[in-house]
């Protein structure tokens, strides 16, 4: 994806390959800069720290973790040790122990010497792996913006198709492309006339600073909009489709993203509005039935909701409080949106109904 004119993808090896550079996302939308991971505990902070976020890519930075802990040491403790660090770090989104356990599988029968070499390649296995999935999910979702631009009424043809998404869910969140921006992106290179309202996405409003970031690098019309605005819109019919992404889904459709999305779905499914979620086969765990109970939802700091950063008019990148002071705050990072709510699931290999009938249609032998 473009910055400034430039291609880009969020995560790759160093020259020589035995260090990972990473775009460093909390210094986004306000400073573009990357930072070297040269060791296990890097790759783990990064994530924990949300340096690097969004399953996908968690996923790919935790691969990678694994080839930097194989390289200082590559007996069977350490690889168990660094697998145990990295798969603590998020604990919600399925990704990264599916990508942590695929090279583990791949390396444990090898003898020491051969695993970083092959944890470095497996890697970027997933890595390229990623990208694909996540361009075919923007053409699957091309297709579903076209076939409902198209059936508005006679009075709204013409007029930009309005898509709603919450959270960050574009390439930042992946290798390149995204989920849920994928789509956007393949309709604004095809010639669709669409705008995007980002919902900023409280507390680490990461549409706000990131999504709003990226779509405005690629040329994509877009507003922003406190989170509790969409409903509204809707209301007023303002909103032709909301897509988001998902952290985990499970095998009957319940879907797991960024606290605020059950809301989303809810206004969504009061108005009407179609409401789709975009996710690779990575994201599924078929493991979990019932969303709401199985899916474990991470407690972030509450210095999230407490305090808040941003560029002072003084160009200085600062930081500041929010609430009064002993005010505590409480920052589940996620919420699940019952499977009943999602209009359909946008994957790699097609569109699949929100149910365990839809998704196996899809993925018959997973």
């Amino acid at each position: 994806m473009n910055i400034d004119g430039q291609a880009w993808r969020t995560i790759g090896l160093e020259p020589g390959g035995r260090s990972v550079w990473v775009i460093d996302q909390t210094q986004l939308p306000h400073q573009f800069r990357t930072l070297t991971l040269s060791t296990c505990a890097q790759a783990a902070e990064a994530i924990r720290t949300m340096v690097v976020r969004g399953a996908p890519l968690i996923g790919v930075t935790g691969a990678y973790g694994l080839m930097l802990a194989l390289q200082d040491d590559p007996e069977d403790a350490a690889l168990t040790a660094a697998f145990d660090q990295l798969n603590a770090t998020r604990p919600t989104a399925v990704n990264l122990r599916w990508a942590l356990e695929r090279v583990h599988d791949r390396v444990r029968p090898l003898p020491p010497e051969q695993r970083a070499g092959a944890a470095r390649q497996e890697a970027g296995l997933i890595a390229e792996e990623d990208v694909a999935m996540c361009a075919a999910i923007g053409d699957h979702g091309l297709e579903v913006f076209q076939r409902l631009a198209a059936a508005r009424p006679k009075a709204r043809q013409g007029m930009p198709f309005q898509v709603l998404t919450h959270c960050n869910a574009g390439w930042l969140a992946t290798v390149d492309w995204g989920t849920a921006l994928a789509p956007v992106y393949k309709a604004h290179r095809a010639g669709l006339n669409i705008h995007v309202w980002v919902d900023e996405t409280r507390p680490r409003n990461q549409g706000a600073s990131l999504t709003a970031y990226e779509l405005g690098r690629e040329g994509v019309p877009h507003t922003v909009i406190v989170d509790n605005a969409g409903g509204h819109l809707m209301q007023h019919g303002e909103v032709d489709a909301v897509i988001v992404g998902t952290d985990r889904t499970t095998r009957r459709g319940d879907v797991c993203n960024k606290i605020g999305t059950y809301l989303k779905a809810l206004a969504a499914h009061d108005n009407g509005v179609p409401f789709y979620v975009a996710l690779p086969a990575s994201t599924i765990d078929w493991s979990l039935d019932d969303g709401v109970a199985d899916i474990p939802i991470e407690a972030r700091s509450a210095e999230e909701v407490t305090h808040i950063q941003g560029r002072g008019t003084d160009g200085v990148i600062t930081r500041v409080q929010l609430t009064p002071d002993g005010s505590k705050g409480f920052n589940p990072a996620f919420d699940v949106t019952p499977a009943r709510l999602v209009t359909g699931l946008i994957t790699e290999r097609g569109v699949a109904e929100a149910s365990e009938t839809g998704l196996r249609r899809l993925y018959a032998n997973a």
